[in-house]
């Protein structure tokens, strides 16, 4: 079992939902909501969860878990921004990220993510050459150049890698936890939300099993 202690887990929910809608997060799939499934996931592997919103967007509904919610401090930075909000809140030296809108999360992939963590400053998922930027672990060596591109308004995450000590998650890798690759399956229209439905009933106990932390 993972100290979970190790990392704070942070969760990036200040997209604006233009392909969706302001709600999506309250949408439920499986008797949860979105948000509530992905921080019921991270509950299994950090004890501290932070949410992180956009300025002026409503305060999502946390219950039951506990979960702090913290402000964009770069508003408009993309995704980056986002990353760096929680990075700066964070009580942990390694935060992992995902999105608000990711509701297969494999716990098993997540753990050994976090095992793969100590010697690099990020490690991030790797399929061919498609980056998963939102479902990584960030070191606090990171607040510095984050800043840095910020500042000079260069927000690609491939370019900001180029700059600390990066650990690819490859397919190989993967495929041993999760080899549908739903860990990164994104809510991001009716459509998907459907999908992500069907899917459940299609996982059923496996799902489940994989939630109270076994390897599926």
């Amino acid at each position: 079992m993972i100290d979970k202690t190790l990392v704070t887990s942070i969760v990036v929910a200040g997209g604006k939902g233009s392909r969706f809608g302001p709600d999506k997060l309250s949408e439920t799939i499986g008797g949860r909501t979105l948000l509530q499934r992905v921080t019921d996931s991270l509950s299994l592997v950090s004890d501290e969860i932070l949410v992180a919103i956009a300025p002026g967007q409503p305060t999502p509904d946390l219950s039951p878990a506990s979960a702090e919610v913290v402000v964009d401090l770069h508003p408009g930075k993309s995704t980056l921004g986002g990353i760096y909000t929680g990075l700066v809140a964070s009580r942990s030296f390694h935060s992992l990220v995902v999105a608000a809108d990711m509701p297969f999360l494999n716990t098993s992939l997540l753990r050994y993510m976090i095992e793969c963590a100590p010697a690099f400053d990020v490690v991030m998922p790797r399929i061919v050459s498609d980056l998963e930027p939102l479902h990584a672990i960030y070191s606090k060596n990171c607040l510095a150049p984050m800043q840095r591109q910020i500042e000079r308004d260069q927000l690609k995450i491939r370019e900001f890698l180029q700059l600390v000590r990066v650990r690819y998650v490859e397919q190989a890798e993967i495929d041993r936890f999760d080899p549908k690759h739903l860990s990164f399956f994104n809510v991001n229209t009716v459509d998907d939300l459907n999908r992500a439905r069907a899917l459940l009933e299609e996982l059923g106990d496996a799902e489940k099993v994989d939630e109270e932390g076994a390897t599926t």
